[in-house]
């Protein structure tokens, strides 16, 4: 920056350097939308209230500080002032000042001058009494000459304990299995048996309740889980036959299945850090009605930085050093509220959600940010990185379990994912832990040979994943449950039951359970009832029988479950905010040095060019390869000062090289209505 005295923040931010004003534009954003015309205008947008409010909510305590002295010293003030009134060692003032600097809230050298507004915008403690030089100097005086009563360059200590790093990683990787295992375990299952989603937005209480109990977690845990799945894109509204409105996994899902366990990780983890919905507010009532998962009032802006933020202290601790239990949540709480005093009271709140989430995702474990987690924060490509930190963590899977007589088996660890799905096919889970144990019913074997199985497949499968041998019991219920099934075959006449075995008919018309059922027998091998098939099936199956449904013509029609899937929502994945910041500033300063250029370049005393005029310049201009200066008439009325380097001009219209969008643009000849060739 020029070392010269400015006379206005304008005059100072033309002197920046590109990379200085490309800074300024990517830690306050808003400046650069829409690209301002020139450096007076980035000026002017930078001092209004509104800009001024943005940068002020990302200042710390120290800064807010220095801040607060320029303006209570008159908003014009030497270094060697806001020493002497900023209780904070001098070191850490400088520190402050050059960051003010380039946030363009204060400007100039010696003195430094604060943005007019600042006063009105961020009310600090001391500013906002509005008090005299005389009551200003009597306050400086009670609290020892400084503006603060403590020092304000000393943010708060984490209150800290020692674990070994290797089991932090250990605990976290478990978690964050389990995670995975938790999101494909619920969306399988509401592929084909999904939620209703509300008229309002969300998932149900009821629907709520019941994937925490699927998933053998708390509610807020599995709240948790929901919003990220959605987050991740794996969740979304659609359709089924029968609801217009459901919760469904996407199209996205099927990939991501097929992904290995940490990449799967890995995108939910991420998912979740960018996430701008405060879902730890799930379960809690507002306005009198309670929050449920996925409602669309849950998106707080500052949210997905503050959980940055939050992991980012928690990465700065040594390796070995966990937050403490009990105090290390509240001294990270008093830690954000240093850094960060500008932010919503409900932030104490997120920091303390940010850390109990992280623990559920297996981002942190005891307290301290894995390895994997600290791949995810601060590695350039968290995509990749995380999930090369969290595999050789995860536990091995397993390709076959222990079958036991008591016709249950017993998964020693995680399934291979073929296995596991074949095996929740022909059993189903009857408890979950560090083994996970399935039990083998009637039921459970009838919904494989639902499935399309044959009886060979069933136990050719059994065969091949018993590392125990199969037991007799369960070779028998596999041999029972086959003979039953398919011995009758249900269709529609509303409904007729057909089956060779005469006896099998004879003895289920005659059973006073079937009664409701209104069945009669019109032929030795055919029965025919008035109650529709989706009704009498599971009725049928009640009585103990095992039907197959027969198709028109004659053929067996697999019960199999219809799988549906919602569109992926076309937000997301979001693009990465930080490239997408970097490459708009830079555009921006391009923008605004061009429009520097026109404005040095306006004619003291602008004449109105007539078209035949501008048409004989513009031409020469293009022959000549001169850069002109023009003012144009847009379309809107307004009008636009541009550096142009003319390249043809023809049918009234000028095609030239437009320095401030750094591309060629044409513009109308009779639009322009004043032009001037630039010397050099």
């Amino acid at each position: 920056m020029s070392s010269s005295a400015p006379r206005t923040l304008a005059d100072q931010l033309r002197s920046w350097s590109d990379a200085s004003l490309a800074a300024l534009l990517e830690a306050r954003p808003d400046l650069a939308s829409p690209a301002p015309q020139d450096t007076a205008q980035l000026a002017s947008r930078a001092g209004t209230k509104a800009s001024v409010l943005r940068a002020a909510d990302g200042l710390n305590l120290l800064e807010l500080a220095v801040l607060d002295a320029v303006v209570v010293l008159g908003g014009v003030a030497a270094p060697q002032d806001l020493q002497r009134v900023v209780h904070a060692d001098a070191g850490s003032i400088d520190a402050a000042i050059a960051r003010l600097s380039k946030l363009a809230l204060l400007w100039g050298a010696d003195p430094l001058r604060s943005v007019s507004i600042v006063a009105e915008a961020i009310g600090t403690p001391v500013s906002g009494l509005g008090t005299s030089n005389a009551q200003l100097e009597a306050l400086l005086e009670e609290r020892g000459g400084h503006t603060t009563t403590v020092a304000v360059d000393v943010p708060p200590a984490l209150a800290t304990s020692s674990r070994d790093s290797a089991l932090v990683d250990r605990t976290a990787a478990g978690a964050a299995f389990e995670l995975v295992r938790h999101v494909e375990l619920l969306l399988e299952l509401w592929g084909t048996r999904p939620p209703a989603a509300l008229r309002a937005g969300g998932v149900g209480v009821r629907d709520l309740k019941a994937a925490s109990v699927l998933m053998h977690v708390d509610e807020r845990v599995a709240a948790l889980l929901i919003e990220t799945a959605s987050a991740a894109g794996l969740l979304a509204v659609g359709h089924t036959d029968e609801l217009d409105a459901a919760w469904l996994p996407t199209e996205a899902f099927d990939h991501w299945l097929a992904a290995p366990v940490a990449d799967q990780w890995a995108r939910l983890a991420l998912a979740w850090l960018d996430n701008p919905r405060l879902g730890g507010m799930v379960g809690s009532r507002q306005q009198g009605k309670v929050v449920t998962a996925l409602s669309p009032d849950l998106e707080r802006s500052w949210l997905a930085t503050t959980r940055r933020e939050t992991l980012g202290e928690l990465a700065s601790l040594a390796a070995g050093e966990v937050l403490a239990a009990g105090t290390g949540v509240p001294s990270l709480v008093d830690r954000l509220r240093w850094l960060r005093p500008r932010r919503p009271a409900t932030r104490a709140e997120a920091v303390a959600w940010t850390v109990e989430e992280a623990a559920a995702l297996g981002v942190v474990g005891l307290g301290g940010l894995s390895s994997h987690g600290r791949a995810l924060v601060t590695a350039d490509d968290p995509l990749h990185e995380a999930p090369s930190k969290l595999q050789p963590l995860l536990p091995t899977p397993v390709d076959q379990v222990m079958v036991q007589a008591d016709l249950t088996a017993v998964a020693p660890g995680p399934l291979e994912q073929e296995l596991a799905r074949n095996l929740a096919t022909v059993a189903d889970v009857e408890s979950r832990g560090g083994a996970t144990v399935y039990r083998f019913t009637e039921s459970s074997v009838r919904r494989a040979f639902d499935s399309g199985w044959s009886l060979a497949e069933v136990h050719a499968f059994l065969e091949a994943s018993s590392a125990t041998g199969v037991p007799q019991p369960l070779s028998y219920l596999v041999d029972d449950v086959s003979r039953k099934f398919g011995s009758v075959r249900v269709g529609a006449v509303e409904s007729f039951l057909r089956s060779d075995d005469e006896g099998a008919l004879a003895e289920l018309v005659h059973d006073t359970r079937a009664a409701s059922l209104r069945l009669r027998r019109i032929a030795p091998t055919v029965v025919v009832s008035d109650v529709p098939v989706d009704v009498l099936l599971p009725r049928l199956r009640e009585l103990g029988v095992a039907p197959v449904v027969e198709a028109p013509d004659g053929t067996v029609r697999l019960a199999r479950k219809e799988v549906f899937r919602a569109r992926v929502p076309s937000t997301r994945p979001r693009p990465a905010e930080a490239a997408r910041t970097v490459a708009r500033a830079a555009a921006v300063v391009t923008a605004v040095r061009a429009g520097d250029r026109a404005t040095a370049s306006r004619p003291a005393e602008a004449r109105r060019a007539t078209p035949v005029s501008a048409l004989a310049a513009l031409r020469e201009a293009a022959e000549t390869k001169t850069s002109m200066w023009i003012s144009y008439v847009d379309n809107d009325g307004s009008t636009m000062e541009r550096v142009v380097d003319p390249v043809r001009v023809e049918a009234g219209w000028l095609t030239a090289y437009d320095h401030r969008t750094e591309g060629n643009r044409s513009f109308a000849v009779h639009r322009i209505v004043a032009v001037r060739a630039l010397e050099g």
